[in-house]
């Protein structure tokens, strides 16, 4: 199977997912509330609230963007430490400006790094979250075994991604808004309609359900529960070290 990238160029696909990400930060926020008609910040509260009996300290958030779930697990969790880490200069730049005006620059840290190599040294993290990021790797194993590394014996990893509806139906209206119509919003908002059509090719070629827990196990990961969500389109996959 070919690989997916944004824009097919010689790069890898890390470069072009940074130059994706560098293209639209700008405008993903307000993209990222208006695609999905607000329910994604649900979904980020569902994933961290998962997290929250587990009253882990300090938590890693890869692929982070601008933030914003750095910002719910502050809200929801209010750890010791929370460091979001991101590929794209642009998104953490985003990000850095969004925590000061709402006065969390002091307790979140955003990093510019690479998610197949942490910065971080072994067992570092009560727990990892991630969410619509995994998507984007270049080698999905090594993330993953990334993630168990650096987190602590017994400590947690969450994951929300977007996955395949199991319903014909709900499926059809699903492949049509983000085949068809979310490509044509992202042109004209970002500038870049490629970055919202990668979306749903990644998203095609994404190995989701049990296929995406065995690449959990295989990272060592154990316990661990899928939480499908709004019909199966997002997913939430949690998992103990």
């Amino acid at each position: 199977m070919a690989e997916i990238k944004p824009y097919n160029t010689a790069q890898q696909k890390k470069a072009e997912v940074e130059q994706m990400f560098d293209n639209i930060a700008g405008s993903y926020d307000l993209l990222n509330r208006v695609l999905s008609f607000g329910i994604d910040t649900l979904w980020r509260r569902k994933m961290i609230r998962m997290l929250k009996t587990a009253k882990p300290e300090r938590i890693l958030d890869v692929a982070t963007g601008t933030g914003d779930v750095a910002i719910e697990i502050a809200r929801i969790i209010n750890p010791q430490q929370i460091i979001g880490l991101d590929l794209s200069e642009k998104m953490i730049a985003e990000g850095n400006q969004k925590m000061k005006r709402l006065g969390l620059d002091k307790q979140i840290e955003l990093v510019k790094g690479d998610s197949e190599n942490l910065p971080f040294s072994n067992e570092t993290f009560d727990a990892v979250t991630v969410a619509f990021g995994v998507r984007n790797f270049g080698d999905l194993e090594r993330g993953l075994s990334e993630f168990y590394r650096v987190i602590c014996a017994g400590g947690q990893v969450a994951i929300l991604e977007f996955s395949k509806p199991r319903s014909v139906i709900f499926g059809s209206l699903y492949n049509l808004y983000f085949s068809k119509i979310l490509p044509l919003i992202g042109r004209f908002t970002s500038g870049d309609m490629r970055a919202y059509t990668y979306l749903y090719e990644s998203v095609q070629h994404f190995p989701d359900g049990q296929a995406f827990i065995s690449h959990l196990e295989r990272a060592g990961f154990s316990e661990i529960k899928e939480t499908r969500l709004f019909s199966g389109i997002c997913t939430i996959y949690s998992g103990k070290k």
